[in-house]
């Protein structure tokens, strides 16, 4: 035990929750390598192996000393300068001795940051692994991110699934412990199905391999992951087909199985006639099987399983899957068959008892409000309004579909398929489904500006209305999804030549009169802005999306370019002199007392109050000009001209004067100055 070995520690437990499976091992197994490091018993550069597969959470961990090194000691006492009183110890530093357990004379003294102190320094031998090891994974067991824990037997013990079984071996030595009543050994338990009795693991550095040979388990979930997507990507292959798959199936299938088998299946081609969204997504959600796509996309009538179960003959497991399948799709084509027989406007009244929120109305209520709010944009977008219209009226119809009913996740995507069997417009069918777009950060933003009216009028309706009835997101708390609601109408408005704050005054007043805040626009207005510079900071600087973001731009489309322009002042020679004076002015103006009046220059007194006045006159037509025609890089190249009359200003003229008027005079200047200054930006930001 006082040599350096790899360290093993494994939970045998019942089946796991699959979608936590990964979370909860790789939490097991850094408290584990952190609280080694804490306590040197591995050097801090150490990583550990995790493994994790549906009964067991482990992990692996070299070079890790079986003794503890010496640690040194230092326990600090009194303050040296309240220690001693007429040559003799205080109660108190006479008491601390007492409690090291030497003489007053043996304590020395240290200094704890603050002041000099008495101290005693001592060296305590280190520990052994086995006396700290089951105290350190009782420690990682607390830690778990699990919410739920249960019982089992007649035990007192909790985790999240019973637990069968403690492996705790330093190289080849067992360590003597306990943890959640059982006594740690060492062997452990294979696949439940295809491997019999104990497997005993000789030595902590064989485990995988061990359990691969004599358990027919593949310990490691980064490893079944890779083997699962390559024989699901040979299988498809075989077929001449792609597999359609999000990442997250693939985690939950390796966490669902410890010794992978791919079988292909298949199911009949009528049910092909039902939309393929339908069909994929009862066979990965509830099935979590991998449905196989042809060249062109489409579904085809075969699919593959992943199977815990390695046999000769494979039949009956695939005739059983097919068999569990079929009563699947037969549901989903039932379901379609059965919403066929309704077109969706006549399915609108039903909305009228879905309640959207109480303070709010239903869901009827919400859809003439969209409908409306549409029409309004898609003509600010030199759309057809009477098509977005429509297309806002039926965007929710789907809701009280079988289909929808049964899966959630396809509302809008159903929308779309009953819209065009009703003979809607082809763009109306497409906007009901593009509507729900950008659905997370990263989605696709909806096609087409009749698509893209209807998704704002939608995010829109939600962000004021909520906002409006008083219900603010705060801290992490966010329970009707506003931010994600902002960033989406952000990505939009990024595009489009729309005014952000019109469309959310036009969306206030499509609530009725007295329900919402008055200050919902501007609220929200800020909100989003806030959002948006979060959204902005990937790409630009802080300093130059506060300065841009400061004049409270509303139409958003023109942001990038302005951030471009003000990324270009900011590398001229002259930016940084004005930006300081920009700062500089902006102070004087906070504290200038009234209203500011017009310039006066029969009022100067000296030539650079003068000759800036002449120069900001002179200037701003051009600048006028240029941000007249978007030019907003040229408009602030324009501002370094004033350079000179701007120094020649600061450095002869004293701004609070005694004489009132002439302060007054020099102010309304100043206000000018930075009225031309801040016609892009906020160039007073800008300053270190």
């Amino acid at each position: 035990m006082t040599q350096t070995a790899t360290l093993l520690i494994e939970l045998l437990t019942e089946e796991l929750p699959p979608k936590a499976l990964e979370k909860l091992a790789g939490s097991f197994a850094d408290t584990i390598t952190d609280e080694l490091k804490k306590l040197q018993f591995v050097a801090a550069d150490v990583a550990a192996n995790v493994y994790a597969s549906p009964r067991r959470m482990a992990v692996q961990i070299p070079a890790v000393a079986g003794i503890q090194p010496d640690q040194h000691i230092v326990r600090r006492g009194p303050a040296v300068a309240a220690g001693m009183k007429d040559g003799q110890p205080t109660p108190a530093l006479a008491g601390f001795a007492r409690s090291c357990g030497v003489e007053v004379s043996q304590l020395t003294t240290a200094h704890d940051g603050k002041q000099d102190v008495y101290a005693y320094e001592s060296t305590k031998a280190g520990e052994s692994l086995s006396a700290v090891l089951s105290g350190i994974v009782a420690t990682a067991l607390k830690k778990l991110p699990a919410p739920k824990l249960m019982r089992w037997g007649d035990l007192d013990v909790q985790f999240v699934r019973p637990v069968h079984g403690l492996v705790m071996l330093h190289g080849d030595a067992l360590i003597d412990g306990e943890v959640l009543g059982l006594k740690s050994r060492n062997f452990t338990r294979g696949h439940r199905f295809l491997s019999e009795g104990d497997v005993t693991i000789a030595n902590a550095d064989a485990y995988a391999r061990t359990l691969a040979e004599q358990g027919k388990v593949i310990a490691s979930f980064t490893a079944r992951r890779e083997l699962i997507g390559h024989k699901l990507a040979e299988a498809a292959a075989k077929l001449g087909a792609t597999i359609a798959a999000p990442d997250a199936l693939f985690d939950e299938v390796t966490a669902l199985v410890e010794w992978p088998v791919v079988l292909e299946a298949g199911f009949e081609a009528e049910f092909l006639g039902v939309p393929q969204e339908c069909l994929i997504l009862t066979m990965q959600q509830n099935q979590k099987y991998f449905p196989l796509l042809d060249a062109q996309g489409k579904l085809i009538n075969r699919f593959l399983l992943v199977s815990n179960l390695e046999t000769a003959d494979p039949r009956y497991i695939v005739g059983g899957n097919e068999r569990v399948l079929r009563a699947r799709l037969s549901d989903a084509k039932f379901f379609y068959e059965q919403d066929q027989k309704q077109r969706l406007d006549s399915r609108l009244p039903r909305l009228e008892h879905v309640v959207y929120h109480n303070k709010i109305g239903n869901q009827l209520e919400r859809v003439t409000r969209l409908s409306s709010i549409a029409a309004s944009i898609a003509k600010q977008l030199g759309a057809d309004s009477s098509l977005a219209g429509r297309a806002g009226y039926l965007a929710k119809a789907d809701l009280v579909t079988d289909m929808v009913g049964e899966f959630p996740e396809l509302q809008g995507i159903m929308g779309r398929y009953y819209a065009r069997l009703d003979g809607e417009d082809e763009v109306v069918a497409d906007a009901i489904e593009g509507h729900y777009h950008p659905r997370f950060a990263g989605d696709s933003l909806p096609q087409g500006p009749i698509a893209t009216a209807v998704a704002l009028a939608d995010k829109l309706e939600t962000i004021v209305g909520i906002w409006g009835i008083g219900l603010i997101p705060t801290g992490d708390k966010d329970p009707f999804a506003l931010r994600r609601a902002a960033l989406g109408v952000l990505r939009m408005v990024l595009e489009a030549p729309l005014d952000l704050k019109a469309l959310l005054t036009a969306t206030a007043a499509a609530f009725p009169a007295g329900l919402l805040s008055a200050s919902v626009v501007d609220e929200v207005h800020a909100f989003c802005l806030e959002r948006l510079k979060n959204y902005l900071a990937a790409d630009y600087k802080s300093d130059e999306i506060d300065a841009v973001l400061a004049q409270a731009p509303s139409v958003l489309n023109e942001v990038p370019a302005v951030l471009a322009a003000v990324a270009a002042f900011k590398a001229l020679p002259e930016a940084a002199t004005l930006a300081a004076a920009n700062k500089r002015v902006k102070n004087i103006l906070k504290k200038a007392e009234g209203e500011i009046a017009a310039v006066n220059p029969a009022l100067f007194a000296e030539d650079a109050e003068r000759a800036l006045f002449d120069a900001v006159e002179a200037l701003a037509p051009a600048v006028d000009a240029k941000f007249a025609s978007h030019d907003f890089a040229g408009a602030l190249a324009q501002l370094a001209s004033l350079r000179a009359p701007v120094d020649a200003f600061f450095d002869g003229v004293m701004v609070m004067a005694d004489d009132l008027a002439v302060r007054g005079n020099r102010i309304a200047l100043l206000a000018k100055l930075a009225a031309l200054f801040n016609r892009v930006a906020d160039i007073s930001l800008l300053a270190e």
